[in-house]
């Protein structure tokens, strides 16, 4: 190599340390905005997380990147991962300023307000539950002073609320008396797969977006899911086609992950009374779907839920997801005499999950509309672009065709 080449590409070194330093100052720069933008918030009642926004910013990373001549996939990918640690760090400002007035007498809720919509009834007037208790992901809630000891649920029973909550999600109001359209693959297995999927979901007129990212399998050696992989997927293709998310969380750990980038947390069958998951989902900003356990009883599924609205979040909603009985000519048995049970006991919203319960794709469609007749508050499905080709669930996934007549049962398929 000559002389001339060696300072050529010393130079070239020395030129990019130069930038890596002023891309370094201008994230810390950044980040010190940040700061001062999670305050404002704080003290205007508003909460984290904007998906509105969020989608705008990227919406314009993109057509900038793409002026500069870079791959504007790249740069999405670079602001993703910017924009989640934006949010961590403002939950982590947020957390540590309630901890510190925590110690002051005159400490009220650990969440801010804008945090804990008010509740809404079908005919639309505001309800007014109790202000969510403060407490710790580690600590019991406090129950109010006129709840007895022994009694499993309060702030989610109708006793308490007689008005029914509506949950937000962005523009859709689930509970409000309009059943909605929850579809979409068991997994995220591709950015192909997921995108066509959230394509005709959006098309046939759904609501949410729903897709696997970690997955809680019965073998060991089944497809665990594409973890964070998958949720960038998930997320890329909710804002492409403008529909919220909804995505699996498995451990408390990875509740601020998931929730940076979800729309709407699920709890899964299996740990719907993992208690320290519960308190985790309690303590973030983003609604709740609470599936009930497989061997669970509605007062049970019920007390679940007041873990989560105890420790500061009232937007949950439940989903009957099936139970197990004697029957082997299902895969669960689908309890729909549950949807008007617990609405009779609680105001949360209750939707129906007809895929799992009954295993098989051919059965979904007559379960749809059994849930729908039932007044469910929805219906989740799993749909697939290739259903023989899944790598889970394949046999009770829906071929994305079929999404267009169920979302007539909405009102706004496709045909």
């Amino acid at each position: 190599m000559s002389t001339s080449t060696l300072s050529s590409l010393q130079e070239a070194r020395t030129r990019i340390d130069e930038i890596n330093q002023r891309v370094i100052e201008l994230l810390a720069e950044r980040q010190a905005v940040v700061d001062e933008l999670c305050d404002v918030k704080a003290d205007t009642g508003r909460a984290i997380r904007d998906p509105d926004r969020e989608a705008e910013l990227i919406g314009h990373v993109r057509d900038a990147a793409e002026e500069a001549g870079l791959p504007p996939d790249l740069a999405e990918a670079l602001f993703d991962e910017i924009l989640e640690h934006s949010v961590q760090r403002q939950r982590q400002r947020r957390d540590s300023s309630s901890e510190e007035s925590a110690d002051e007498p005159s400490t009220e809720a650990r969440r801010p307000a804008s945090t804990q919509p008010d509740a809404v009834s079908r005919n639309g007037t505001a309800s007014s539950p109790d202000p969510p208790t403060p407490a710790s992901t580690a600590e019991a809630a406090t129950p109010p002073d006129d709840v007895p000891t022994d009694r499993a649920y309060h702030r989610v029973s109708r006793d308490h609320q007689p008005e029914d909550t509506v949950v937000h999600v962005g523009d859709v109001a689930i509970g409000d008396g309009s059943p909605i359209l929850i579809a979409g693959p068991c997994s995220v297995e591709s950015r192909d797969q997921i995108l066509r999927s959230a394509e005709a979901v959006a098309a046939a007129g759904g609501h949410l977006l729903r897709g696997g990212c970690f997955k809680p399998r019965t073998s060991p050696y089944s497809f665990q899911g594409r973890g964070e992989e998958g949720l960038t997927l998930l997320a890329e293709a909710g804002r492409r086609f403008d529909i919220p998310v909804i995505t699996e969380v498995l451990a408390p750990g990875d509740v601020a992950a998931v929730a940076a980038r979800a729309d709407v947390l699920q709890i899964g069958a299996r740990n719907m009374q993992n208690f320290p998951l519960l308190k985790a989902v309690g303590a973030a900003d983003p609604p709740v779907m609470l599936k009930r356990g497989m061997m669970a009883s509605i007062d049970e599924w019920l007390a679940a839920a007041e873990y989560i609205v105890a420790h500061g979040n009232p937007n949950v909603f439940l989903c009957e997801r099936g139970i197990q009985t004697f029957t082997s000519a299902t895969r669960y048995t689908l309890d729909l005499s549950s949807v008007p049970v617990a609405q009779e006991r609680t105001h949360l919203p209750v939707v129906v999950d007809p895929s799992h319960a009954c295993g098989t794709r051919r059965w979904v469609p007559p379960l749809v509309r059994a849930a729908v007749a039932a007044d469910a508050d929805g219906v989740m499905v799993e749909a697939h672009p290739c259903p023989e080709d899944a790598l889970s669930d394949g046999p009770q996934s829906l071929p994305l065709s079929a999404l267009g007549h169920l979302g007539d049962l909405f009102g706004n398929g496709s045909g």
